[in-house]
């Protein structure tokens, strides 16, 4: 048993489902292995609306995820937002959801590639 916030995880899945579940935060994570403003992150993530974004990213680097710096050097204001060094080490999981999310559109006649998202960020 685990507990953060004072609220308990039966097992250590789901320790790590409370970083990175959700519909958005995978998404926004692989979008970030490269250091990325709000505005390119939210061009790149499509149909996220900018509450979503902004309250998954707040979350996200309150677990100590992801890196929020201020560009204040000369108007207008840029935020920049990176992986941490904690962040990092979810790469590899990330990676082998996404080739799980391949073969699943590949092999399933429920799945429609409508689009190619995520910018196929780890295709080769």
């Amino acid at each position: 048993m685990y507990s953060i916030d004072d609220k308990d995880y039966p097992c250590s899945t789901s320790v790590a489902m409370r970083f990175i579940g959700g519909k958005w935060k995978a998404a926004i994570l692989i979008h970030l292995r490269d250091k990325k403003r709000y505005s390119e992150l939210r061009k790149e993530l499509g149909n996220i609306t900018e509450r979503t974004l902004s309250l998954q990213l707040k979350e996200l680097e309150a677990d100590g995820v992801v890196i929020r710096t201020v560009l204040t050097d000369k108007p207008p204001l840029r935020v920049e937002y990176e992986l941490s060094k904690f962040g990092q080490t979810l790469i590899p999981l990330l990676d082998t959801i996404s080739a799980f999310g391949r073969e699943i559109a590949k092999n399933s006649d429920k799945v429609i590639i409508v689009k190619k998202e995520c910018l196929m960020l780890n295709e080769q």
